[in-house]
């Protein structure tokens, strides 16, 4: 630890809250909703001194990269070529910014609040802090609970016997359910990654996203080792975001991957015999709700059988 200290405190020389705030997106397919992202940052970004804007799209075949070329914020668009996944499009981005510059990731279907990123920028003043969180609302209004705890056969089982909800409610899930705890800033161990803001020492010190988990989980490992780098993860309910819902949920291979990464991602920090029994709840949860569609029997099947690896995914995303 020792060690590490002595590279956080390097790289704080000349960096600070007032520093260039580089927002990031990443696109896939994302035409209908990148509009009104880029049309909110102006205001969200209101009393942010210095921004650029980057995006990264994947290989969008719906005029996504052509968009944000014409859009008048004039971002820099970077063209992936391919649909690499969303830890390395972060990364592809991250490299063409100033070490020295913050880092606001954003999934593109999201719109800022007024005033949203301020109050975020304002903790990375602390050098313990080194992610930031915003307060993600559903596009009617209510509240989306993006805190978590770190994935356990606690949770695994809890989620499986009880269902979601009511495992959050009771503290036992890895959904932060209790509203209380979504009216006050805090640390937490983690949070979804709609909307994060990584300072520019925590971007030195943790380094890249992990490329192999091409999509969900990636911001559970960047996060873990931020707080094994001495990081605080913080969470700020004076900024706001509206965020549309994502599409793992409706979409049966979606659903999957996520499945098999919360596996991947749990099997990587544990041995052979706790990383079997959370896939076993994992799997006893979807059997449980098999009945409801076929994005279960998607998860179900994937928990059951021998993780593949996500090339395999990749390669097949423009089918």
């Amino acid at each position: 630890m020792a060690d590490t200290d002595q590279d956080i405190t390097a790289v704080l020389e000349g960096v600070d809250a007032t520093a260039t705030v580089s927002v990031v997106i990443v696109t896939y397919n994302s035409a209908s909703a990148l509009p009104a992202l880029l049309g909110s940052l102006p205001a969200g970004l209101n009393g942010v001194d210095r921004f650029e804007v980057i995006i990264v799209d994947n290989d969008s075949r719906d005029g996504s990269a052509e968009l944000a070329e014409a859009h008048p914020l004039r971002p820099k668009v970077i063209r992936m070529g391919r649909n690499a996944g969303y830890a390395a499009a972060i990364n592809a981005g991250a490299s063409t910014v100033n070490p020295k510059s913050h880092l606001l990731v954003l999934n593109p279907d999201l719109r800022l609040y007024p005033d949203a990123v301020r109050p975020l920028l304002d903790h990375l003043v602390a050098r313990s802090v080194g992610i930031v969180v915003p307060a993600n609302y559903r596009e009617d209004g209510t509240l989306d609970p993006t805190l978590r705890r770190e994935p356990s056969m606690l949770t695994a089982w809890a989620e499986a016997i009880l269902g979601g909800t009511l495992a959050a409610r009771l503290g036992w899930g890895e959904v932060v359910g209790e509203p209380s705890r979504y009216d006050q800033s805090g640390t937490i161990e983690w949070a979804t990654g709609s909307a994060l803001l990584i300072s520019a020492r925590a971007r030195r010190i943790v380094g890249e996203w992990d490329e192999s988990f091409f999509l969900y989980s990636e911001e559970v490992d960047y996060q873990r080792r931020a707080r094994e780098a001495g990081f605080d993860i913080v969470y700020e309910p004076r900024s706001k975001v509206m965020h549309a819902s994502g599409g793992s949920g409706a979409s049966p291979r979606l659903y999957a991957l996520l499945t098999s990464n919360r596996i991947r991602y749990y099997g990587r920090h544990h041995g052979a015999f706790p990383t079997a029994m959370f896939r076993l709840g994992v799997a006893a949860g979807q059997a449980a709700r098999f009945w409801r569609g076929s994005p279960h029997r998607a998860a179900l099947f994937s928990a059951l059988m021998p993780l593949r690896p996500v090339s395999e995914f990749q390669a097949n995303t423009r089918t």
